[in-house]
């Protein structure tokens, strides 16, 4: 019993293998095969003799000769199919950024902005070290715009800062002094100012930057989110 479960084990095996590789009609094959044993024979047309082998052992010898047209088979489609050069295909380079350089930004509004009163909010993110920073945020007078202070979410003594209305805007001005650095991160240049009851509408608005890194000059500048504040 021992040999024929490791013959039964080897069939599964080779058939498996066999039909890995291609899929032609195996029944047909098997039977074709199984006749061409029973009828092979001594010469002048009389059989010799033989003992009767099992049923196990006739469907395993089959098997192999199956397997080798299968292979055999498999082997040719492979050729066939690899003797043909796969067609040329245009790959898209993805897409890259429109702004070289360490530096990215964004402005808004910020939310808590009320009917009375608004802050302007810059955001500056820099994947490298900068040695030189000044940061302008300018508020267009849309009528009684006066400052009401300014933060910054570096540190206060790395910067001078000024304030003042020039030509038609409030100006903010933030610059790192000589011998100080900003670190790579995200940082937040923010200016406050009181204005007309209502709201107030900040298309007007502009913010601009300019830095020094390891890899040259870098400048980025932008608007604010249309529509009112407040």
């Amino acid at each position: 019993m021992t040999g024929r479960r490791d013959a039964d084990a080897e069939l599964r095996a080779r058939l498996r293998r066999a039909a890995g590789a291609h899929e032609p009609d195996r029944a047909r094959i098997l039977a074709r095969v199984e006749r061409g044993m029973a009828a092979g024979g001594g010469t002048g047309g009389h059989q010799r003799p033989s003992r009767a082998l099992p049923g196990w052992a006739r469907v395993a010898g089959a098997t192999v000769a199956v397997a080798g047209v299968l292979v055999a088979g498999g082997s040719l489609a492979a050729s066939t199919v690899s003797g043909d050069p796969p067609a040329p295909r245009s790959v898209a380079a993805p897409p890259g950024s429109r702004e070289p350089g360490p530096l990215r930004s964004a402005g808004a509004v910020d939310p808590h902005s009320n009917e009375f009163w608004a802050q302007s909010n810059i955001t500056l993110r820099t994947s490298a070290p900068l040695t030189a920073l000044t940061v302008e945020l300018r508020v267009a007078q849309t009528g009684s715009v006066t400052s009401t202070g300014a933060w910054r979410s570096l540190p206060e003594a790395d910067f001078t800062f000024t304030a003042g209305e020039r030509d038609g805007f409030l100006v903010y001005r933030w610059t790192l002094r000589p011998g100080r650095t900003v670190p790579a991160g995200e940082w937040m240049f923010a200016g406050q100012y009181n204005h007309e009851r209502g709201g107030r509408d900040a298309r007007g608005d502009r913010y601009s930057a300019t830095a020094t890194a390891a890899s040259g000059r870098h400048s980025v500048k932008g608007g604010f989110t249309p529509g009112e504040s407040g």
